[in-house]
């Protein structure tokens, strides 16, 4: 635990004194390694394949835990669109606007179309910007609704929708449940879980790009979802598993993290 603070020491110096005057090339390298240690600190080593990766693409992924925002910035290293009640967490609020985050009020139609055009003009520059359509985390089981509006920014600017499946396995081969932050899980239980196993496996796949003929969102999102099933080895969700009670519960605002909507 000693190295992981540090570590969030150093990320809140580096962000307050170094980022400001980095290009962004450099900013992406600085999330990347910053993200490849904090994970290392916490025993969580990332797989990833890259293979349909392209500049300035929406980053669609299943959420699990709030250390899938870090094995993405390890891999992939992204602007994040979060809610903006985040903004106003102590600490974490400040460190995520520093770190090119997108906050979204929903509700607000002209708030929306706002975002939609900053997020736009990121992924023009050639820069990802990663969403969770889920809304929420999950136990890491199954995938839930996909939320189609959250890709229609990239579909209306003409850039790809990247599909990416995150799964988290232990050192034998076996699908892990210690990342997950669902339901009545805390922040301290989840990070007490994955720090009490020796090592944890991070497997980000990247699966073909969507949205370039034409697509609706719609068709979009139900494309993205199935290549992330196929890709974290998941179930699809039934409309019944989707409302189990404890899954209203994981709708709860604390556990939507910062990344997520």
């Amino acid at each position: 635990m000693g190295r992981l603070a540090l570590l969030v020491l150093a990320g809140l110096f580096v962000t307050a004194t170094v980022f400001p005057w980095c290009s962004q090339a450099a900013r992406r390298r600085l999330k990347s390694s910053w993200a490849i240690a904090l994970l290392d600190s916490l025993g969580v080593e990332v797989e990833a394949d890259l293979t349909h990766v392209t500049p300035g693409a929406l980053v669609v992924a299943n959420h699990v835990s709030w250390i899938d925002i870090y094995v993405i910035n390890a891999a992939l290293p992204s602007a994040f669109v979060a809610k903006a009640e985040i903004r106003q967490w102590p600490v974490i609020g400040w460190l995520a606007a520093k770190n090119d985050t997108i906050f979204l009020r929903r509700g607000s139609r002209g708030h929306a179309r706002i975002i939609n055009d900053e997020i736009a003009a990121v992924l023009a520059s050639g820069q990802h910007v990663a969403v969770f359509p889920e809304g929420t985390t999950t136990d890491g089981r199954s995938l839930l609704h996909f939320h189609a509006a959250l890709l229609q920014p990239a579909l209306t600017a003409g850039r790809p929708v990247l599909p990416v499946a995150i799964s988290y396995w232990e050192v034998d081969g076996e699908r892990s449940m210690a990342p997950r932050y669902d339901g009545d899980i805390s922040l301290g239980q989840c990070a007490r879980a994955i720090l009490g196993r020796r090592r944890l496996i991070a497997r980000l796949v990247t699966t073909p790009l969507r949205g370039l003929h034409g697509e609706d969102r719609r068709q979009v999102a139900a494309e993205a979802r199935e290549a992330i099933a196929l890709g974290a080895r998941l179930p699809l969700a039934t409309p019944e598993l989707e409302f189990r009670p404890e899954h209203a519960a994981a709708q709860s605002p604390h556990r939507q993290a910062a990344g997520s909507i």
